[in-house]
């Protein structure tokens, strides 16, 4: 499984859905959300400042990442959302390891 981390921003919609459901309930539709995807909820963080929101997931692929930023993004609910994929050290180890034949330009 790979590791992803989602940042967003609500709307004012969005916030005022907080309001009314509570935190723990955004908690728990993320989770169902991820886990119908296959995946497991590490995390979800509310925050002060230009992000509302950082969720840690794991999903098994990026079409299921795609698909989860997809089905929160199309709400209306945010204003924002970022998708980063997250790389283990060994994930780096492996890469440092590849062999890589190129060219610069002109050269």
């Amino acid at each position: 499984m790979a590791k992803y981390l989602f940042k967003a921003s609500y709307t004012p919609e969005g916030i005022k859905g907080v309001m009314k459901e509570g935190g723990s309930s955004r908690v728990n539709a993320v989770e169902k959300t991820v886990a119908g995807l296959g995946g497991t909820l590490e995390s979800f963080y509310f925050a002060f400042g230009a992000t509302d929101v950082f969720v840690t997931v794991d999903l098994p692929d990026f079409a299921s990442a795609v698909a989860f930023a997809a089905a929160v993004g199309s709400t209306g609910a945010l204003s924002t959302t970022e998708t980063v994929v997250l790389l283990s050290p060994g994930d780096i180890d492996a890469a440092i390891h590849k062999s890589v034949e190129y060219r610069a330009p002109g050269s």
